[in-house]
């Protein structure tokens, strides 16, 4: 999920025993242009506190001056629509055109809110149902099909991890590019077959691995939700990882080394049962090309291309269009973009 909404749900879980009312309003419809897509969500308190974002401008403050002058409901939902006219547009600093519909929802028992983090935390897909009329909350299991809904009756939302990334090697390039794909919403896993390597990996919230890179990616049963990066240096493991990841419907494959060593990398996966459109995939050198030189330079040019190359393939499928010929398992993530 949106990390920006999973503070939503932490904040909410803090100021749950604070004697002030408390709201979730979450975006269920836009029109035109908007600045945050359905599903984004802001929790408010009656004092005027508020985290997470709307619309990143001046809604948030209409919503705080309502909550501070008890104007907004404290037994049932309430839909408000802002951005109708041109005057309003202006106002609230949307979008030429752009409007939303935002639900108002009174959090009275915060109890899901735990059970949600919970489950988020232990890396799975939680549906939650919220009933607008008795705002009654139903919790369930999701599949990666599930997707946003609201009726005007029930408001659907999905919560937990969507994308993953596997890292190949537990060094400190790794060690920034994992910390930055977790404030980006991708469940982290790192291989590294070296004892001393994963002995002194520090970054919490990752799954460690200690398989041969090969039987890592068969064992994560890769789909295209994932993004495979190998960083350890060594052609030994790194080729290891790739031989998989190459076939696979991973929707990013990419390996550390300069033009002249991944140039190299070709020609040996070529000696193996790999198609020349497969070899085609690999990003190498991984990232965009932004002069970066240290660690942190290096995490930030491979996310950077991580997100343009997601960002294009999940427009594609939103197209429809049947000749695009991408890999069908990206279509169960479409629904984070579309």
């Amino acid at each position: 999920m949106d990390s920006v909404d999973l503070s939503v749900l932490k904040t909410l879980q803090e100021w749950k025993t604070a004697e002030q009312p408390l709201w979730l309003v979450t975006v269920v419809e836009t029109f035109g242009s908007s600045p945050r897509p359905q599903g984004a969500m802001l929790a408010l308190r009656g004092d005027g506190l508020a985290v997470g974002s709307v619309s990143g401008g001046c809604i948030e403050d209409d919503l705080v001056l309502r909550a501070k002058r008890g104007q907004l409901p404290i037994d049932r939902c309430e839909a408000l629509i802002y951005g109708v006219t041109i005057e309003e547009a202006q106002r609230f600093g949307l979008p030429c055109g752009g409007a939303m519909r935002l639900l108002i929802e009174p959090v009275r028992n915060a109890d899901w809110v735990e059970q949600v983090l919970q489950l988020i935390h232990a890396h799975r897909l939680v549906r939650r149902t919220l009933h607008i009329n008795s705002l009654q909350v139903v919790l369930d299991d999701a599949s990666l099909s599930d997707s946003f809904a609201f009726d005007g009756e029930t408001l659907t939302t999905v919560h937990g991890p969507r994308w993953r990334l596997l890292i190949i090697g537990a060094g400190q390039t790794s060690a920034y590019l994992a910390r930055m794909a977790q404030a980006l919403d991708y469940q982290v896993i790192v291989c590294d077959p070296r004892e001393e390597m994963r002995q002194t990996w520090n970054v919490p919230g990752t799954a460690l691995m200690g398989e041969m890179p090969d039987d890592a990616v068969l064992a994560l049963q890769v789909d295209g939700c994932t993004a495979i990066v190998t960083l350890t240096h060594d052609p030994k493991l790194d080729d290891m990882a790739l031989l998989e990841a190459l076939k696979s419907p991973a929707f990013y494959v990419g390996a550390l080394g300069a033009k002249t060593n991944n140039a190299k990398r070709r020609e040996r996966l070529a000696m193996f049962d790999l198609t020349p459109q497969e070899i085609a995939r690999l990003h190498g050198p991984v990232g965009l090309s932004i002069g970066s030189r240290t660690p942190p330079e290096i995490a930030v040019a491979i996310l950077a291309h991580m997100i343009s190359v997601r960002n294009q393939t999940l427009q594609q499928l939103v197209l429809f269009n049947p000749s695009i010929g991408l890999n069908p398992s990206i279509r169960r993530c479409v629904h984070d973009f579309a």
